[in-house]
């Protein structure tokens, strides 16, 4: 099965944050994506690694 990926823009609607949110996460390194064509995508697994990162910092960084 392969692996889902996602546009800016479809990040942006499923967090509840705006593209230009997305992309500073992008251009800090934060969240890790593959520049395609003339868009950003971002992986399934890079969303969750970005996700559970943010989830780490919010609890005090203990892991899970």
């Amino acid at each position: 099965m392969e692996e889902q990926i996602y546009t800016v823009s479809e990040i942006a609607k499923r967090l509840k944050v705006r593209e230009k949110t997305v992309r500073n996460w992008i251009h800090s390194g934060d969240l890790v994506a593959i520049y395609l064509g003339k868009e950003y995508r971002i992986r399934e697994s890079s969303l969750q690694d970005f996700i559970r990162k943010r989830e780490q910092q919010r609890d005090g960084g203990l892991p899970t």
